[in-house]
């Protein structure tokens, strides 16, 4: 319905990038949960992160036009990760004519600021902070202790 092509490598891709954002939200969840004492906390701590990973992810405010001392954060995001895979492996590659006259990759490149030479890193990125949630979930529960006696 938005322009995808049907093909199996951009269906795989897409699979992919999707697996990995459920994967590090419900991991972040989790990680959340287990360094914080209460879930009452949690919450608070969860809800300071979310609205931050949105307005920093790439898609309100494009990399290129967030100022340069707050971009460090959107390298930080793992949302604009997600974004970033997703808008290259879907629309990158595509040399359909757009109005302006520029293809849709000259405009994700030029606009977005997305190359599709990047791909490969930001699926290892997106798994390295999938496992990053995880390891620190597991290295929470084992190690914080938030009984009191």
């Amino acid at each position: 319905m938005i322009g995808f092509e049907w093909t199996v490598s951009k269906f795989l891709w897409h699979i992919f990038f999707m697996y990995f954002t459920f994967l590090y939200y419900i991991l972040y969840g989790m990680m959340i949960v287990g360094i914080t004492p209460n879930t009452t906390i949690a919450a608070v701590a969860s809800s300071a992160f979310y609205p931050l990973w949105n307005v920093f992810s790439g898609y309100i405010i494009p990399k290129t036009r967030i100022p340069i001392w707050w971009r460090w954060f959107y390298w930080v995001c793992p949302v604009s990760w997600t974004l970033y895979g997703l808008f290259t492996s879907q629309f990158g590659g595509i040399k359909d004519t757009l109005d302006s006259g520029e293809t849709v990759d000259d405009f994700i490149r030029a606009y977005f600021g997305y190359r599709t030479d990047f791909l490969g890193v930001v699926a290892i990125v997106l798994v390295g902070i999938s496992g990053l949630f995880g390891f620190i979930f597991a290295f929470s529960i084992k190690v914080f202790n938030f009984q009191k006696r």
